[in-house]
């Protein structure tokens, strides 16, 4: 299982480069998971905008800084077909609640509705960024 996973510009990452890359940290994905729900905590407190700036600046920092040596699997994972699935069913997952609220005659309309959606959204996005890293790094495992 040596083939190309990912590939820019020239660039092949291919499994053997990330078999000595270590996973990323559950914590990480914290910043994605805020951003899968981001539009209801902005909907729930107006001034969330400036805090998910703020967290993305940081985002960016420990990025460039602590996780700098696992940038090849940050790039990996990002260009995965799993981790785009992942985006696709969170979306469609979105749509499709909103869709069965309408059909019911409901809608999230009270702060702590968003909130609560925010706070779903944020937990599936790192769970299943979790688990796609999980699998990844199993695989890695097997070939190994």
């Amino acid at each position: 299982m040596n083939g190309i996973i990912a590939r820019r510009r020239g660039t092949k990452i291919t499994w053997d480069d990330l078999r000595d890359v270590r996973p990323l940290p559950v914590w990480f994905f914290g910043f994605e998971g805020l951003m899968a729900g981001a539009f209801d905590l902005c909907k729930a407190w107006h001034g969330a905008w400036a805090l998910l700036l703020a967290l993305a600046a940081v985002n960016v920092i420990v990025g460039l800084t602590v996780l700098r040596r696992r940038i090849k699997l940050v790039r990996a994972m990002l260009r995965d077909s799993r981790t785009r699935k992942i985006a696709v069913v969170l979306i469609a997952a979105r749509i499709a609640l909103h869709a069965a609220l309408a059909a019911l005659g409901l809608q999230i309309t009270t702060p702590a509705a968003h909130l609560a959606l925010a706070a779903v959204m944020t937990t599936t996005t790192i769970t299943l960024l979790w688990l796609d890293q999980r699998v990844t790094f199993r695989a890695l495992a097997r070939t190994a």
